[in-house]
């Protein structure tokens, strides 16, 4: 074989399995814990606000947004996300924890450039993607 083959066959012996089971438990229940509270949030605007549940749930995915968003300018989202895997990724979350983290790491090259140029990178493809999932799901969905 070769050098590289050898030594990628040596290395495997001697990496441990990542925990598969565990790490799905911890991304579903991190995640659900997450809409669980997305939902309380969207009941209690519609109860306290008297909100349509629309307006409620457009809330509360603000600040849910809003919170990843602090999150992730302390310094905290990443922990909470290596611990959650997935289950953190996957919301609403995660796209605004994109997008701030490419913010925050790029404001040295200036507002245009840097920031809202790296914003659109970092979560562009999420939004396009949502954007034509949205569409064609708007023309078969009756």
């Amino acid at each position: 074989m070769g050098l590289k083959s050898d030594y990628v066959r040596e290395v495997k012996a001697f990496q441990p399995s990542p925990p598969y089971a565990a790490n799905a438990v911890k991304a579903f229940f991190a995640g659900g814990a997450l809409c669980a509270l997305a939902q309380w949030l969207a009941d209690w605007y519609g109860g306290t606000f008297a909100a349509s549940p629309l307006e409620a749930h457009l809330w509360a995915s603000m600040v849910m947004a809003g919170l990843a968003i602090v999150l992730t300018a302390v310094g905290k989202y990443d922990d909470f996300s290596q611990f959650a895997g997935a289950g953190a990724t996957m919301l609403i979350t995660g796209l605004a924890n994109a997008i701030a983290s490419a913010a925050i790491e790029h404001r040295s090259e200036g507002w245009t450039a840097g920031v809202a140029g790296q914003m659109l990178k970092a979560g562009g493809a999420a939004i396009i993607y949502g954007l034509v999932a949205a569409y064609v799901l708007g023309l078969v969905w009756p």
